[in-house]
């Protein structure tokens, strides 16, 4: 089997690459934690690098590719700590419009493609922990529209964005919808996450939608396993960024006049950090490429990625923020924001417990992880 990128995906990543040495170090980035959090306008230098289009169909103006050069894109992200919502805007929410009806798509993607239209998924409700089918919002048929009620949180960058993809029940069934952010009933509340990016609470008042799909609940589990695939290259780089620097303040900082990296102690829990470390880009690998299997085996290959994703991010932020001693946890340090983005990603998209419950279920004829 073939690890090798090609060179079209070795010239994305140094593009993305070029892009944050230059446009979006530390300082920005911190700058724009301390304002709020707000991106539209770090997503609008995304957009005019062509990554908007990324994932979108070339019908619909986008490039057409796939989960690998995603992979790439996202890798690099994460290692400029870059807090724009990129996935949930150019990732989840095409692949959504592309498996959906013509209107919604037609209307949105090109718009999506050029980065004039941030259309994020609105899905988690308070109630569900991390359970996809359990959904509150209802809808209801108002001649050749549709109406939706219901309340959804944790909306990434809600308050950024020109519409949302809303799962909804209708007939007993889930649908997902599309709401315009312009449409009367629609209320949202914004406010800064603790990773520096933005969050928003969306009530929906019986607001006018279009339907994306009746199939809802399938296409939202392929909407999750997106967001796994992403959030692990993502977490990939944010480790990268902060072994690095953990690996350079050992060198710099010393004691009893010789420095840190020469105790033994400290160069095995380093090792340990790095095992962790490549054990999570595995997983980022193997998640990416499970996402063209079936339905059934993609759910459990990415629940058991992200089983092996949440243990590397949490050792390796722990780990080397324990390493750094107090100067790690301040504010004006780098290495604080990269544990604050590490932590979130272990929370998102579900948690250890419910993943390992997940790839509990799904291993009925085997007692092979990876069988």
């Amino acid at each position: 089997m073939d690890f090798d990128f090609s060179d079209d995906q070795v010239s994305l990543r140094e593009a993305v690459a070029r892009w944050v040495s230059k446009d979006h170090g530390f300082e920005r980035r911190h700058a724009l934690a301390q304002a709020g959090g707000a991106t539209r306008t770090v997503y609008g230098e995304l957009s005019a690098l062509g990554l908007t289009a990324l994932a979108v169909p070339e019908e619909h103006g986008g490039l057409g590719f796939g989960p690998v050069e995603a992979m790439v894109v996202m890798e690099e992200l994460g290692r400029g700590l870059v807090s724009a919502p990129y996935a949930p805007g150019a990732l989840i929410a095409p692949a959504l419009l592309a498996r959906g009806q013509a209107g919604p798509a037609g209307e949105w993607l090109p718009r999506i493609a050029d980065g004039s239209a941030l259309v994020v998924l609105a899905h988690q409700e308070r109630a569900a922990r991390y359970d996809l089918a359990r959904c509150a919002a209802t809808a209801r048929a108002d001649g050749s529209r549709w109406r939706i009620s219901g309340h959804k949180s944790v909306v990434p960058a809600g308050d950024e964005a020109d519409a949302y993809i809303v799962p909804a029940v209708w007939d007993g069934a889930m649908a997902l919808f599309l709401v315009a952010r312009s449409e009367p009933g629609v209320g949202v509340r914004g406010y800064p996450t603790q990773d520096g990016a933005r969050a928003a609470e969306l009530s929906l008042q019986d607001c006018a939608a279009s339907l994306i799909t009746a199939d809802g609940l399938d296409a939202l589990e392929w909407a999750q396993d997106i967001g796994i695939a992403a959030l692990a290259a993502e977490a990939v780089g944010v480790m990268d960024r902060l072994v690095a620097t953990t690996v350079d303040y050992l060198n710099t900082r010393k004691q009893f006049g010789v420095a840190l990296s020469t105790f033994q102690a400290l160069r095995h829990r380093m090792a340990d950090v790095k095992m962790q470390l490549e054990l999570g880009r595995s997983m980022s690998f193997y998640a990416t490429l499970k996402l063209g299997e079936t339905a059934a085996l993609r759910r459990r290959a990415l629940s058991q990625a992200k089983v092996q994703l949440n243990q590397s991010v949490r050792f390796v932020g722990q780990q080397c923020i324990q390493l750094h001693g107090g100067i790690g946890v301040t504010d004006e340090y780098s290495a604080s924001h990269d544990f604050k983005r590490l932590t979130m990603i272990e929370m998102a998209w579900g948690d250890t417990p419910h993943h390992l419950a997940q790839v509990s279920q799904r291993m009925q004829d085997t007692a092979g992880v990876f069988a």
